[in-house]
C-alpha cells in the first residue's frame, strides 16, 4: 500500500523532531553554563539585532516579566546590554555585547568539538553519508524555518 502525502509529511516530521530533539538533548547533557532559553535569546540578539524586550519575549515565547528577568541577569552578566531606538529615542531596544557575542562563539565551538567527537566515532562512510544528507538538508530546513513573508532562492541561503 503506498503512502499518503500527508503520511509522508508525517514521517518526516517525526524524523526531524527526533533529529532535533536528540542533538539537543545530548547537546545539554553535559552540565551547561547557561540555560536553553539564555542561549537562545543571546542567539536571537545576535542573529536579529537590537531588538524591544517584548519582541523578544513573544519571539522566545515566555512571559514578558521573565524576559524582563533575564534581560536584567544578561545586563548584570555584561552579555547584553540597552541601547536607545535608532527612529525614536524613547524607546530602549536589547542588543547582545561584544561578551556576549564572544561567549555565543565558544558556545559554538565546544558544542561543534562535542559533535565532532561524536562523528570521529562512526566508521568514514557513515560520515561521508550523513555529509551528503546535511547538504541536502540544510538548505531545504533553512527554507522550511524561514517566515512566509521572507523570500528565498532554491539554495536556501537568504537575500541580503
Amino acid at each position: 500500500m503506498d503512502e499518503t502525502p500527508e503520511e509522508s509529511h508525517q514521517e518526516v516530521a517525526a524524523a526531524l523532531n527526533e533529529l532535533a530533539t536528540g542533538m539537543v538533548r545530548h547537546l545539554l547533557s553535559e552540565r551547561q553554563s547557561m540555560s536553553l532559553t539564555t542561549a537562545a535569546a543571546l542567539s536571537r540578539l545576535e542573529q536579529e539585532g537590537p531588538i524591544r524586550l517584548t519582541l523578544l519575549a513573544a519571539a522566545e515565547g515566555i512571559a514578558q516579566p521573565s524576559m524582563t528577568a533575564l534581560v536584567h541577569r544578561l545586563e548584570e552578566q555584561g552579555l547584553a546590554t540597552r541601547v536607545g531606538h535608532p527612529e525614536d529615542g524613547r524607546v530602549r531596544l536589547i542588543a547582545i555585547t561584544e561578551a556576549g557575542r564572544q561567549l555565543m562563539t565558544e558556545r559554538r565551538r565546544v558544542q561543534c568539538a562535542r559533535v565532532g567527537d561524536m562523528l570521529a566515532a562512526l566508521p568514514e562512510q557513515d560520515v561521508q553519508a550523513l555529509g551528503e544528507a546535511m547538504r541536502t538538508a540544510l538548505p531545504i530546513v533553512r527554507r522550511m524555518m524561514q517566515p512566509a513573508s521572507q523570500p528565498s532562492d532554491s539554495s536556501g541561503e537568504s537575500p541580503t
